[in-house]
C-alpha cells in the first residue's frame, strides 16, 4: 500500500484541460460542429497533475477529470438537445474525431512526463472507447441513487451549470450520458425522534423542484417510465425522486400517497437506525424483528399505489418479510454484493440477491469503495473506530474540518485510503449475473454525493459512466445487455410495478 499522502495521476494520454480551457469550452453555447472540432484541435497539451489521495477539499474540475477519465474527451455532447438531434453516424464521427484530435495533442506531452508515475488507466483503443461512449450517449442511463438534494439543501449550489464541488452537475451528467438521476430525498435517522423528518423531506423535494425551475430546458421531474423516455427524446435529464428513509411518513399511512403525489417513486424503508417501519442493517437494536406492523401496511400501500419498495439499508429479516408480502417487484437502490464484504449486513447476501431476482427486482450497485472491496471496508471501519475513540479521548466536538485533519493524520500513519477500482466494481456486476443467470437483475445505484471521498478510481462522478460501459465491453457483455444494465432493467421493473398497482 502506498503510504504517501499524494500520488501523481497523469491522464492516460498525459494531457487534460485546465480551468481556462474548460471555461472556453463552456462558452461555446451555440457552437456548430465545425466550431467544436476546431476547438478540440486547438487545445494545448498539459503535464500531469498531483492530487491528494486522502479526502481533499473539492478539486478544480480540470484536476478531477484528469484523475478519473481514461479517455480524452472534453465532451462534445454538453448540449444534450444539440447532440441527440445529430444523426447516429455523425455523432460517432464527432466522438472519434474528438478523441483522435486530442490524442494527437497528447503525443507532445508524453515526452515531458515520461519520468513520472504511470497513469491509473491505460488509454483504450479508440474503436472500443468510441463504442463505449456511443453506447453511453445513445442509451437511457438511469442511476437510482444520487444525493444532490441533501448536498445543496442548506447551502444552495446551482447544479444546472458546472460546479466546483460534488459528484453531479449538468455538464458532467451530459458528458457521462446520464439521462435519469433519481434524486435522493434523504432524512437523517436522528430526525425521527424530534419529529422533523416530514418537514425535511418537504424541503428536499422543494430543492429538486427548484433545480427544474432554474433550468427547464435541461431538467424535468419524471413520475413514470414513459416520462423518462419522453424526456430522453426531448433532450432533458429526468429527475425522478426516491425517499431514502421512510421516517417522513411519521406513522401515518396516508403519507405514502401524499408523498407519491409529490413525486416520490420509491421509499427506502429505513436508514442507519431502526425506524417506525423496519429494522436497519446498521442498527444492533432490531426493534421489530424485521418489519413493524406499520411497515407491513406501508409495503402493501406502496404496492397498491405502484410505488417501488427499496430494500437497501433494511435488516436481513426485514428483507425476507418484504419478499413474503410484496405483490410487485422490489429493488435495492444502492447496495452491492456481500460476497465481497464478508458478513456486512448492509450489502446483500447471495441468497438475497437470488430471491430479489425471483421477485422480478434488481440490485443497483453502490459505488462506495467500502461496498466494493474488503480492504476499503476494513480500512473505513478501523478509521471510524479510531475517530470515535479520538473524540471521546479529546472531548472535542465533531466537525468536517476536524475530521479531515484526523483522516490526514490517520493516512500518514496507516496508509492512504484504498479506493476500489473499476475492475472491482465490475466484479459485482459479474457476480450478480452469475448468481441470477441473466443480466436482468442488476443496475446502477452509485450513491454519488452520498459516500464522500470513497468513490472508485475511474468512477469519481457522473461523467464516468462511459468508463463502466468500456469495462463491460472488455468483459464481453453485448451492447444489448449493457443497455439493460444502464437503464433497461429499471424501466422494465418500474413498469411491472405500475402494472401490479390497484
Amino acid at each position: 500500500m502506498n503510504t504517501d499522502s499524494t500520488n501523481t495521476l497523469p491522464r492516460a494520454d498525459e494531457r487534460s484541460l485546465d480551468p481556462d480551457d474548460w471555461e472556453a469550452l463552456r462558452s461555446l453555447e451555440h457552437r456548430t460542429l465545425d466550431d467544436m472540432i476546431d476547438y478540440l484541435q486547438s487545445v494545448r497539451p498539459l503535464r500531469s497533475t498531483t492530487v491528494r489521495n486522502t479526502p481533499p477539499k473539492p478539486m478544480p474540475r480540470s484536476i478531477e477529470y484528469q484523475a478519473t477519465f481514461p479517455y480524452t474527451l472534453p465532451s462534445p455532447t454538453r448540449d444534450l438537445k444539440y447532440y441527440k438531434r445529430l444523426p447516429m453516424l455523425l455523432r460517432l464521427t464527432l466522438l472519434i474525431l474528438s478523441t483522435l484530435a486530442l490524442g494527437a495533442c497528447g503525443q507532445q506531452s508524453s515526452e515531458s512526463t515520461s519520468t513520472e508515475s504511470s497513469a491509473i488507466t491505460t488509454a483504450a483503443p479508440i474503436d472500443l472507447m468510441a463504442k463505449a461512449i456511443e453506447i453511453a450517449h445513445s442509451s437511457i442511463i438511469i442511476d437510482t441513487h444520487i444525493d444532490v438534494p441533501y448536498r445543496i439543501v442548506d447551502e444552495w449550489e446551482d447544479v444546472t451549470v458546472a460546479t466546483q464541488g460534488g459528484d453531479f452537475d449538468y455538464p458532467r451528467a451530459v458528458a457521462g450520458g446520464l439521462n435519469a438521476a433519481f434524486m435522493s430525498i434523504y432524512t437523517p435517522a436522528s430526525l425521527e425522534a424530534t419529529g422533523e423528518s416530514k418537514a425535511r423531506a418537504e424541503e428536499l423535494i422543494d430543492v429538486v423542484e427548484r433545480i427544474v425551475a432554474t433550468a427547464p430546458d435541461k431538467f424535468a421531474i419524471a413520475r413514470t417510465p414513459d416520462d423518462v423516455e419522453a424526456q430522453f427524446a426531448a433532450g432533458l435529464i429526468s429527475l425522478p425522486m426516491g425517499m431514502e428513509n421512510g421516517s417522513p411518513l411519521a406513522g401515518e399511512l396516508a403519507n405514502v400517497e401524499y408523498f407519491f403525489e409529490r413525486g416520490i417513486r420509491y421509499i427506502t424503508l429505513t436508514h442507519s437506525l431502526s425506524n417506525i417501519i423496519a429494522d436497519s442493517s446498521y442498527d444492533e437494536n432490531k426493534a421489530h424483528g424485521g418489519l413493524s406492523e406499520f411497515g407491513v401496511e406501508v409495503v402493501k400501500e406502496m404496492n397498491r399505489l405502484g410505488m417501488i419498495v427499496d430494500i437497501s439499508h433494511v435488516s436481513d429479516d426485514a428483507f425476507w418479510q418484504v419478499m413474503d408480502i410484496a405483490t410487485a417487484p422490489a429493488i435495492a437502490s444502492h447496495s452491492s454484493a456481500r460476497h465481497f464484504t464478508e458478513g456486512w449486513e448492509r450489502n446483500m447476501s447471495d441468497d438475497m440477491i437470488k430471491r430479489l431476482a425471483e421477485n422480478g427486482g434488481a440490485i443497483m450497485i453502490n459505488y462506495g469503495s467500502a461496498f466494493l472491496s474488503q480492504e476499503a471496508h476494513d480500512y473505513g471501519t478501523d478509521r471510524g473506530d479510531a475517530w470515535d475513540a479520538y473524540l471521546e479521548e479529546t472531548g472535542q466536538e465533531s466537525s468536517d474540518e476536524l475530521r479531515q485533519t484526523f483522516n490526514d493524520d490517520y493516512a500518514a500513519e496507516h496508509g492512504a485510503y484504498p479506493y476500489a477500482t473499476l475492475e472491482q466494481t465490475l466484479d459485482h456486476f459479474d457476480h450478480v449475473v452469475a448468481l441470477t443467470g441473466s443480466v436482468d437483475h442488476v443496475g446502477i445505484g452509485t450513491d454519488y454525493d452520498g459516500v464522500g471521498d470513497s468513490l472508485p478510481i475511474d468512477l469519481k462522478d457522473v461523467s464516468s459512466y462511459p468508463n463502466l460501459v468500456h469495462g463491460l465491453l472488455q468483459r464481453g457483455y453485448s451492447e444489448e445487455d449493457i443497455k439493460k444494465i444502464l437503464g433497461g432493467n429499471l424501466l422494465r421493473i418500474w413498469r411491472a410495478i405500475e402494472a401490479a398497482a390497484e
